[in-house]
Formats: C-alpha cells, sequence, structure tokens
C-alpha cells in the first residue's frame, strides 16, 4: 500500500497497481483490477519479460515503497510513493537503473467508476489526459507512449544510473490540468514528511519494527481532513475464495474506537488520538437510537450497499459489493466502546471532561437502560436474525461501569447521585451475562443465550475488565476456543452457521482474534506461549508487513480486505501488553488492557 492519508493505492510484487481509489478511500476505483482483470484498470510498470519482483521493501519509517527486479540483462528499482495531498491526488514511479539495462514496458489501462466507464483520452501539451465524468487523470512521463486498444502503453529501456518519472494525478475534470511536479523534489519531501512522523513514536517494549510498520500503517488508513481511520482502503476482497463474504471496508468503525485509540497513545501520537476521538464525537451527533456501526470517513451515515454486477470479483469471489449495509444494524456494543473510548481518553490524558461529552455519555447510558436488555446483530454484522449476544451484553456492561469509575473516583465530574442506579445496572448485566450466557456443564461462554457456539469475542471479557483472566470460568473458555475454533492455533470468529448470521459457511481465521487470545494468555501468567503465539501472528505478514483481516492456515494466504486497521491495531496493543508482562511491569494491568 502507498497512500496520502486521503486515499490509497495497492502495488502488486509484479510491479501493478490493481487498486487506486480517488479522490478518497471510499471514491469509485480508477484501478479495480484487483476485482476483476487488467481490462478493470491498472497501471503496470515491470521489466518487458514480466515476472515477480525479487526484493521489496518500505523506505525506514516511510510508506515510500520500494520495488527491486534483477533479470539477465541488469536489475532496476521503482520507487512507488503519493505525495501528501495538497491539491491533487497524485501517484508518482520512478524507475532507476541499478546495473546493466533492463527492458521495461508500462501498460495504463484507466477506467473510472469500479472499471465500467472507459474515458477519453487526448494529448494536452505532451500530457496525456483521460476525462470522463466527474473524473480526469493526467499521466506526465518523457517516455513516449501510445495507444493500444483502449490502454496507453510504452517500452523503454533504463540502464545503470539512468532514472525515469511516471506521475499521474487525479483531478476534477471540471477544472483546468495541474501544474506537473518535480518527481524528485516529490520524493524528497514524501520521504522527510514520514521521517519526521515516524519520528515522534515513543514506544519501547519488544518488536519495535512490527509496531512501527503497524502505526505508519494505521496513519494511512486516516483520513487527514477528519482524523477518521477507514478500516481498510479496498472493498470486496474475500473471506473465502470463491465466497460470498466480501465486504466494502473503506469506511470507519465504531467496534475499533477504543482499541484504535489505545495504539495510538502506546504509539506516542497524541495529535492522533485526539482527531480519532474529535472525529468520534462529531460522528455520533444526534438520537442515541440512531447510533451506527460504522460512518464515512467524514462521518456521513447513508452508506448504501450495492453490488457490481460487472466485476467478476477476486478469483471470481462474487459479488462484488460497495458500500455496506451492515451501518443500519442494532449493535449494543458500540455504546460501549463510545464510552469506553471517551473514558480511555481521559485515562490516556488526551482529553479533560467535557460537557459536551458528558452529556452525549448521558443521552447514551439513558438509552441502554432498557435497550441492553434487546437482541442485536452483534459484533460480527451477522445477517442472521439477532440474538442475546454475550459480547454485546459485556460491552453495555463497559458503558456503565465506565461511567460508574469516572464518577467514583472524580465525583465533581457529573451527577454522582446517579451512581447507585447505574451501578445496579452494570451489576444486573454482569449477573445475567454469568448466569444466561455461561455453560457451567461444558465451563465455557457461549455467543449467545441458550446457544451451544463458541464466539472468540469472548476474549474480550478480561480485556475489557469484565471478568479477570485469571477466573476459572475465563479458564475454561479460552481452553474451549483453543480446541473448538482454532486451525493450527489460529482463532476463528466463531462456527460460521447459515441459521447464525445468515450467509453460507466458511471462512478463515480471524487474526484480531488471535490477538486477544495471546493478551488472554499472557493475563494468565502462561507469557512464553503468548509470545511464540505472537510472533507466528507476524510471520504471517507479507514481505513489507501488511497485514489482512483473515487468513488460511491451510492454503497458507491472507484473506479479507487489506491491509485491515483492526488487525494492525490488535498487534500493537498486543505487543505492549507482552512487554509489559515480560518485563514484569504490570501491577498496573497490561499497557492495552482496558478495564484498568
Amino acid at each position: 500500500m502507498v497512500g496520502d492519508t486521503q486515499t490509497a493505492a495497492l502495488v502488486g510484487d509484479d510491479g501493478s497497481v490493481d487498486w487506486m481509489c480517488a479522490p478518497r478511500f471510499d471514491s469509485g476505483a480508477c484501478f479495480a483490477g484487483l476485482l476483476g482483470n487488467e481490462d478493470d484498470g491498472r497501471w503496470l510498470l515491470a521489466p518487458a519479460a514480466g515476472g515477480r519482483a525479487t526484493r521489496r521493501r518500505y523506505r525506514d519509517g516511510t510508506l515510500v515503497l520500494e520495488t527491486e527486479f534483477d533479470t539477465p540483462e541488469g536489475s532496476v528499482r521503482i520507487t512507488d510513493f503519493m505525495p501528501i495531498r495538497e491539491k491533487t491526488v497524485d501517484m508518482v514511479r520512478i524507475v532507476e537503473g541499478l546495473h546493466g539495462h533492463v527492458p521495461m514496458q508500462m501498460h495504463l489501462t484507466i477506467r473510472f467508476d469500479y472499471g465500467s466507464i472507459i474515458p477519453w483520452v487526448r494529448d494536452v501539451h505532451g500530457a496525456l489526459v483521460a476525462i470522463a465524468g466527474p473524473d480526469a487523470l493526467v499521466l506526465r512521463t518523457p517516455i513516449e507512449t501510445k495507444g493500444a486498444g483502449h490502454s496507453t502503453v510504452a517500452e523503454f529501456t533504463v540502464r545503470h544510473g539512468q532514472r525515469v518519472p511516471f506521475t499521474l494525478a487525479w483531478y476534477p475534470s471540471n477544472q483546468d490540468v495541474p501544474h506537473p511536479i518535480n518527481t524528485t523534489w516529490a520524493l524528497t519531501r514524501t520521504t522527510s514528511w514520514w521521517h519526521e512522523w515516524s519520528g515522534k513514536w515513543t514506544y519501547d517494549g519488544d518488536w519495535p519494527e512490527a509496531v512501527r510498520r503497524s502505526a505508519i500503517t494505521l496513519k494511512a488508513l486516516t483520513y487527514a481532513p477528519t482524523g477518521g481511520i477507514v478500516a481498510a482502503p479496498t472493498s470486496s476482497l474475500p473471506e473465502r475464495i470463491g465466497g460470498v463474504r466480501n465486504w466494502d471496508y473503506r469506511f470507519c468503525w465504531l467496534r475499533d474506537a477504543t482499541f484504535t485509540l489505545l495504539a495510538l497513545i502506546h504509539a506516542g501520537y497524541e495529535e492522533e488520538a485526539k482527531a480519532w476521538r474529535a472525529w468520534l464525537l462529531r460522528a455520533v451527533a444526534g438520537e442515541p437510537s440512531d447510533l451506527q456501526i460504522m460512518y464515512g470517513p467524514a462521518g456521513e451515515r447513508r452508506l448504501t450497499e450495492w453490488e457490481v454486477s460487472w466485476l467478476p470479483g477476486y478469483e471470481r469471489s462474487q459479488p462484488v459489493r460497495i458500500g455496506n449495509a451492515a451501518s443500519e444494524q442494532f449493535q449494543l456494543d458500540v455504546y460501549g466502546e463510545v464510552i469506553d473510548a471517551l473514558y480511555q481518553s481521559r485515562i490516556g490524558a488526551i482529553a479533560e471532561r467535557e460537557v459536551n461529552a458528558y452529556h452525549l455519555i448521558l443521552a447514551l447510558l439513558d438509552f441502554l437502560e432498557d435497550a441492553w436488555k434487546q437482541p442485536d446483530e452483534g459484533i460480527w454484522e451477522v445477517r442472521g436474525p439477532r440474538q442475546h449476544f454475550t459480547h454485546s451484553k459485556v460491552m453495555a456492561w463497559v458503558a456503565f461501569d465506565r461511567v460508574v469509575r469516572t464518577l467514583e473516583k472524580s465525583p465533581d465530574d457529573g451527577d454522582a447521585t446517579k451512581v447507585p442506579h447505574w451501578k445496579s445496572i452494570r451489576d444486573e448485566i454482569h449477573a445475567e451475562v454469568c448466569t444466561k450466557a455461561y455453560d457451567a456443564d461444558r465451563n465455557t461462554f457461549v455467543q449467545s443465550y441458550g446457544s451451544s457456539n463458541l464466539d472468540a469475542a469472548l476474549l474480550m471479557m478480561p480485556l475489557v475488565g469484565f471478568l479477570p483472566a485469571s477466573d476459572e470460568r475465563m479458564h475454561g473458555t479460552v481452553a474451549a476456543i483453543q480446541h473448538g475454533l482454532t486451525t493450527d492455533g489460529f482463532v476463528a470468529r466463531y462456527t460460521t452457521d447459515e441459521k447464525v448470521d445468515g450467509l453460507p459457511a466458511g471462512e478463515g481465521v480471524f487474526l484480531p482474534c488471535t490477538f486477544w487470545l495471546a493478551d488472554n494468555l499472557a493475563l494468565m501468567g502462561r507469557v512464553d506461549e503468548a509470545r511464540a503465539l505472537f510472533e507466528r501472528l507476524l510471520g504471517l505478514s507479507n514481505d513489507v508487513g501488511l497485514l489482512a483481516e483473515e487468513y488460511d492456515p491451510v492454503a497458507n494466504r491472507q484473506l479479507g480486505n487489506f491491509p485491515q486497521a483492526f488487525t494492525h491495531v490488535s498487534l500493537v496493543n498486543s505487543a505492549c501488553n507482552l512487554s509489559a508482562l515480560s518485563a514484569k511491569s504490570d501491577k498496573q494491568g497490561p499497557a492495552g488492557h482496558r478495564g484498568r
């Protein structure tokens, strides 16, 4: 992935940009080959003989990608980056000869609106301009290009020491063609910007490179104008190859709120944490009953889902979906997430008490007094019937618990007379969960009241402080999950059942849940086992340190949208937890333990 903190592009190890949306993460794609083929839009820049990269890496502390190809004739490096946004969306690619001479090819196929629109292309003062509807792209390069069908191609040879630049800029088609940029200056500026940003981090635990790369990834997934953090820059990458579990993840989920906040604080990025908190407060403003589980990058609420019939999908995984109907679901856990995020922001000293935030919390609690008793769609956004999901009830408990804790410690921060009432609701929820969601015969909590199914979200119970990890019921739950929900040690979300989630069975193991398992093991004192699992998880990342949402341990491949913020957030927090416990400095609770 390369990006400018407003959108992103994915670059394959064959030198092809197969996915790019402009001007925002959730805009229409001008390269959608990732969900189809080269005719659906791509930008290939590679040796003429083709093949895969010999080496790839990010420049240290940056999102500047370097891809090197070794060929019989010589070696070449392609440097890909997106300059931090000023006016236009720029994608820069620089071909550099390392030694010998390498015949190269460029193949540019522009298709606006997810591969559906072939633009008009013309020459404007030596630049190639492609226009259709509201979108326009301009390609600039000193290399001669020519048309080939509905694409633009070029052939050239790069020699040792030679640098050949290519720039592609998106702009609104009703505006003038933007001025060219100096690629050498843009590379220097972009590298310096990322160095300055990554230099602010304060993390001092174990696995610093993995944590740093995750922090950079989270920054790249941040929509800079608002502070919102999208779950991923992609849509419809399948959770099962050839399956239907293909979703649009280019939105901001409230379920990620607290752990994202903690990850940013742990890495030393208070400004980003404050911006995320501010986005959260703006997005959730309104009637508590209208609270959504996700919003657009600027807080948009209407995320209508539709299917792209003309795209065949990644490895024939259909349908391809744009928008997300889960935004219309009722999920109890998001109320707890919002209140916990505000609570943790005070614990982390990035915010003081605010009247507006306090009134929001009061409104949410008032709604939850009755709403917590209702069934919902749960954290996994099932598309089956609503149920009394255990995790949802636990997060409703979190909502009341955090307010009670705050006012018990600082009674002047609100109406302390309500504490006994909120305490009683908190205790009622706790008692009900321990009674109705616990299977005494099997010594494990279950997915929902009356169910026999397991759910990896149960691993959150110690992490939010609902029960200590030392509780025998949690020992039993962890053991049950390890026995019934893992493949090769990696954790699935739940046993997919069409009666539960309304979809055909089958998906990969879920990487954030496996990080939660490592956290639980560490909290139980099984630190060596936890660290070994964590390092296995690190080993699943691709060659430049990026992780998707899911993994297929049989086919040994990543699954789902990529890269996934929730996975990288979980990586950062688990690294903090395990580092703290390994150093035996957990007297006040591990770094990422939300129930502290």
